[in-house]
């Protein structure tokens, strides 16, 4: 399955128009995070999702109204915590979609939208520039922009530059969110090859991976069933903390791909077994988990009884790290580390 970028260059090509929505802003605890995109189709079908549930279902409703106008929308989702739960949350926040209409005819946005595609595809870091206010008629290609630390692509004027020389400023520390320049407003979304750390499990050992890995330069994801484990108090150092309702469906809340690294420290072997399970059939750079090779053999036994075979377990790095005796936290988190380099920096396929 492609990505958005390859959805949109697919649906411009075919001449079809469609409604693109994008989380904006959230607060509390969500299954999508700020910037998840996904596209609505004139029959409603889609391609992504924005996390399913209530609330996608109300955008895909909304999207009727934003066809027939053409004029862009935002809704805003104010949740309780009875709602959140419809919506897969643990507890209540708020949730704000833009709707753009997409016109399959218009060439800048055409032409914009074929230059992500090809920076994609060339790993190159770039920040999407869209102008939005309530109420505006169409968000057209002459309303969006690319940045690049040294390009820039879209009609120049001097309020763009303006934003350009901000995104510049801070571009490796660039985040989603709204920036006002006079009367207008643009929502500035980073698209980076962020190398990512998935630590799955939010213990003591997982506080010390996450301080030491972010140092390391990785985008670092921290997740748990546990909201009082998995926070910003204890993972302040954590790009993105979550809280999810299980260790089942983890697809249904991170993006994993061949930049992503997997550490799987969870509190038992059953939530060992059922996270690796769900990774083994995503294309991770590096999957660990954490234990003794007695509670490997218990778990690899139990998931080729399952039909996961040898070859499939041979990319598990078990027990985790590079063995230099570690015995506290600190230092388990320094041998993860070490190995992690060595997958990213040493030559592919290297094991062991």
């Amino acid at each position: 399955m492609g990505g958005i970028f390859e959805w949109i260059d697919e649906s411009l090509d075919k001449k079809e128009n469609f409604v693109l929505a994008t989380i904006m802003k959230k607060s509390g605890s969500a299954p999508r995070e700020e910037g998840t995109k996904m596209i609505i189709k004139k029959d409603f079908s889609i391609d992504g999702t924005i996390g399913g549930g209530l609330m996608e279902a109300m955008t895909i409703k909304l999207s009727a109204k934003v066809f027939h106008t053409k004029k862009c929308a935002i809704k805003n989702f104010a949740l309780a915590n009875k709602d959140a739960e419809l919506l897969g949350m643990v507890c209540g926040g708020s949730v704000s979609v833009l709707l753009e209409y997409v016109d399959c005819d218009d060439e800048p946005m055409i032409e914009l939208y074929k230059k992500a595609v090809e920076l994609k595809k060339s790993s190159i870091d770039f920040v999407l520039i869209t102008k939005i206010s309530e109420g505006q008629k169409k968000v057209t290609g002459l309303d969006k922009w690319i940045c690049t630390e040294t390009g820039f692509y879209g009609l120049e004027n001097e309020e763009i530059q303006k934003v350009i020389k901000e995104i510049r400023e801070n571009f490796n520390r660039i985040k989603i969110r709204e920036m006002a320049i006079e009367k207008e407003k643009y929502l500035i979304e980073p698209f980076f090859n962020y190398e990512t750390i998935y630590i799955i499990g939010a213990g003591h050992v997982a506080q010390k991976i996450a301080d030491i890995t972010k140092n390391l330069g990785f985008h670092v994801v921290v997740m748990d069933d546990r909201k009082e484990f998995a926070n910003k108090e204890r993972f302040n150092t954590a790009d993105e903390v979550k809280v999810v309702p299980s260790f089942d469906n983890l697809a249904d809340y991170v993006k994993i791909n061949h930049n992503s690294y997997i550490i799987i420290v969870t509190r038992g072997h059953a939530y060992d077994k059922d996270a690796l399970a769900q990774i083994l059939r995503t294309d991770a750079k590096y999957i660990g988990m954490i234990g003794s090779r007695n509670k490997r053999e218990y778990v690899y036994n139990s998931l080729l009884e399952e039909g996961f075979t040898y070859k499939d377990l041979e990319r598990v790095y078990c027990p985790i790290g590079l063995h230099i005796y570690a015995d506290t936290p600190e230092e388990i988190a320094v041998s993860i580390a070490a190995e992690l380099i060595k997958v990213k920096r040493g030559p592919e396929n290297e094991k062991g």
